[in-house]
């Protein structure tokens, strides 16, 4: 896992060569000017980053999990805002190739692959975050088709995307009443709140998504009706690495920024590179961001295998990988002084794209309550075997 093959260096080496090429230069621009751009979306699609683990018979590139969070990392290097939705758009791809039938795969995958179409997922609602079992948007049988009705809060890419995985109660509450639908964004009655202003994340659209009576067929149903949960929470655990690895990508770009600037920047007769507190602040750094790695790669390998820990261990590498990045830019801002506060510098930008990713995918929170789970299941089941 941790010797790169001549092809796994390449895969990684492309994602840092497009990341340093289209977005590092026009980062701050975009967020400045709350940009979205499609275009380079479809640039990276056309080196394979629209559909990463995709089967190659519908477009993917089909690489391993691994790969992936390699690729997240590098382009987070370049723009977090970025790589982040590049992770969504991923998700919902996979979600469609892993439980659509024959018809859905080869008639929304191959797009969603090449990016000609952006997708979006749409999981929560203004009154159900993290307790997303207890969604209220619903989808009503009517001869072929589904009408659904509701709104969807939080939406990365909404209003741009073409195709909306969406979650829907057609049961009774609870998680087994959720079924999952592909709305295409043309379906009458299908509109979109106004782009949310944010602290961060800045150059992809946030907004509402709302259903109004939008009939939906019932052959855009993905999966079973009331698999709905299952298949949501499954995509979650590969948002959850991608999201990880977006946190540790933001992070060494900060740490890299934190590092040239204390070589060039000199005080009190020396250069502050010099300084034993600030080098030791910065090994501190080095060393937090290489444990977030190794977990998050770990957690990625339980996810390509299909290991029976795999949620805990999402729930471990997001948990661990987001805080670590906040915590590893924030200290690469007060490295910078008042220089950090800066636009131009870079720094407080990726700040502000880290911050969101301890809250989104599941909160940290809830990321503690999953671990807490198995440690507790764990415990319960030796005692009983005692």
């Amino acid at each position: 896992m941790f010797t790169l093959t001549d092809d796994e260096r390449a895969i990684r080496d492309t994602a840092r060569d497009f990341a340093a090429e289209h977005l590092a230069p026009n980062a701050v621009e975009w967020d400045q000017t709350k940009h979205f751009p499609v275009d380079v979306l479809r640039k990276a699609a056309s080196l394979g980053m629209g559909g990463i683990y995709i089967r190659e018979d519908v477009g993917g590139s089909e690489l391993s999990r691994v790969d992936a969070a390699r690729i997240f990392e590098e382009l987070a290097k370049g723009d977090p805002s970025i790589a982040a939705y590049i992770s969504i758009h991923n998700m919902v791809t996979w979600m469609i190739d892993q439980f659509g039938d024959d018809d859905q795969r080869h008639k929304w995958v191959p797009g969603l692959c090449s990016m000609d179409q952006l997708g979006s997922y749409c999981l929560t609602e203004p009154g159900a975050g993290s307790d997303a079992a207890g969604l209220s948007t619903k989808a009503v049988r009517d001869g072929d088709d589904y009408i659904l009705n509701g709104v969807k809060q939080f939406i990365s890419g909404a209003g741009t995307s073409d195709v909306y995985v969406v979650m829907a109660r057609t049961g009774s509450a609870g998680a087994k009443g959720i079924s999952a639908f592909i709305v295409p964004k043309d379906s009458p009655g299908l509109s979109f709140g106004a782009n949310e202003v944010k602290m961060g994340w800045n150059a992809q659209p946030t907004r509402q998504v709302i259903f109004e009576d939008v009939r939906v067929p019932a052959a855009n149903m993905l999966g079973e009706e009331g698999s709905g949960f299952r298949i949501a929470m499954k995509g979650l655990n590969g948002g959850r690495l991608n999201i990880a690895a977006c946190s540790v990508g933001g992070a060494q770009a900060a740490l890299e920024k934190a590092v040239a600037y204390l070589v060039d920047r000199k005080a009190f007769g020396s250069a502050l590179i010099e300084s034993q507190a600030l080098q030791f602040q910065l090994a501190d750094m080095r060393t937090e961001l290489e444990a977030a790695r190794t977990l998050l790669w770990r957690a990625a390998a339980a996810l390509e295998d299909g290991a029976s820990d795999v949620v805990e261990l999402c729930a471990m590498a997001k948990r661990f990988a987001t805080d670590t990045g906040f915590d590893v830019a924030n200290k690469a801002l007060q490295l910078h002084g008042g220089y950090g506060y800066l636009a131009e510098y870079g720094i407080e930008k990726i700040v502000r794209d880290l911050r969101v990713h301890q809250i989104l995918e599941g909160s940290n929170e809830i990321m503690r309550v999953v671990i807490a789970r198995s440690v507790v299941a764990s415990g319960q089941g030796k005692q009983g075997a005692a």
